[in-house]
């Protein structure tokens, strides 16, 4: 059953972290009724422009959600971001709350550590190997145990903060400095991995609903400096791949529990499939969604946490996004060439509405609908090249 916002009988969310992912659950959300409260470490987050109220706070911070949590008594606690105290969600869970999709899954995959050793350990899923460090003496024998190539990455971090790869000794302490500078939270460990030399990457967005598990088709993404750039949909895979990567990420969605949609990401050799990470919420190569299926993810994760089905899951055409970058930083901006972008054929612009920019941080995206996903990769690219981020005079 589903209240009425704003009223006693309403069904209250509560979101942790208000970016553009945020943004797109609020309004979907929304859409069925649901009465909506954003929060996040800024304000005029994106997610906080469309909720029916707001609250700044640093989501480390215990007390301060406690304070939150209290005010608001949610039905629905729904982390969009990780950086947060899911020891506290723990804690919440325990009292009674409902965490999207279970405060287990909030916590292990924050940590790079727990979900690897979840998945490579506990389940037992093919992963490159690997190792962890909390000093530099640890950090170099790790390195020479894995060997050259490797890929170095904090345990906790966002956005491709704090990854690199090391090719050759001279980069070993760059790689360990970087790293410690991208750590966030308590997360001061650093994990190194073996470079798998892949044909491909994919985000398999998986759904745990209430009639069962469900797979959007596989999303193609490129990443650079570990942060996606662009994605289509669907990757081209061969049945084998395509049925061993749904099975992996059901084992490890069952694992993790609760309802949602988990980005499960895989790297692709042939037939082999090896997993990399899983983000227990909407994944941003997933934006593509929005205009390749029948139900995008985000309706598609708000439909199952809500208890509401998902009969199928349904391809209407191929497609892809391309992030819109800002260049500087600047405490407020504006765009340029919207209207150029939206004369390419099949293309949708997405602002987030972010209230500042820095250099590499993603202000937007551009969206292709086409016959096949090279004429959409190509369209999507133009389109997103369009657009200019423009600091206000």
């Amino acid at each position: 059953m589903i209240g009425t916002p704003l009223k006693k009988s309403a069904t209250k969310l509560l979101l942790l972290g208000c970016g553009e992912l945020g943004k797109e659950v609020i309004i979907e959300a929304q859409r069925f009724g649901v009465e909506t409260v954003a929060v996040d470490r800024y304000a005029d987050a994106p997610a906080m422009q469309v909720a029916h109220c707001s609250h700044v706070a640093n989501m480390l911070d215990r007390d301060a959600l406690e304070r939150i949590v209290k005010q608001e008594s949610p039905d629905l606690i729904v982390p969009e971001i990780e950086a947060i105290n899911t020891a506290f969600l723990l804690e919440l869970e325990r009292d009674g709350y409902r965490i999207i999709p279970t405060a287990r899954a909030a916590n292990l995959t924050m940590n790079r550590e727990g979900i690897r050793r979840l998945a490579a350990e506990d389940l037992e899923l093919p992963t490159a190997q690997y190792r962890f460090a909390s000093s530099y003496e640890e950090f170099r024998q790790g390195v020479e145990e894995i060997g050259l190539p490797c890929v170095v990455k904090p345990i906790m971090s966002s956005s491709g903060k704090g990854q690199s790869t090391v090719k050759a000794p001279e980069d070993i302490e760059k790689a360990w400095n970087y790293a410690r500078q991208g750590a966030r939270g308590a997360g001061e460990r650093i994990i190194i991995e073996a470079f798998v030399d892949f044909d491909y990457e994919i985000t398999l967005l998986t759904v745990r609903h209430i009639d069962g598990t469900s797979y959007c088709p596989p999303i193609g993404h490129r990443q650079a400096g570990g942060d996606y750039q662009e994605s289509w949909q669907p990757m081209p895979m061969t049945e084998k791949a395509l049925t061993e990567a749904q099975r992996q990420a059901k084992v490890i969605t069952e694992a993790l529990g609760g309802a949602g949609i988990f980005g499960v990401e895989f790297f692709i050799r042939g037939d082999h499939v090896y997993f990399s990470e899983v983000s227990p919420r909407p994944h941003d190569t997933g934006m593509v969604t929005m205009v390749t299926q029948n139900m995008s993810e985000f309706e598609l994760h708000v439909r199952a946490v809500l208890g509401l089905p998902i009969p199928s899951i349904d391809l209407l055409s191929p497609g892809a996004s391309h992030v819109i970058l800002a260049q500087g930083q600047d405490d407020e901006v504006n765009f340029s060439g919207v209207e150029d972008a939206l004369r390419v054929p099949g293309s949708k612009v997405r602002l987030f509405g972010k209230p500042d920019s820095r250099p590499g941080r993603r202000m937007g995206v551009a969206l292709v609908a086409a016959s096949d996903v090279d004429t959409a990769r190509k369209l999507a690219e133009e389109a997103a090249d369009k657009v200019k981020v423009h600091p206000v005079e």
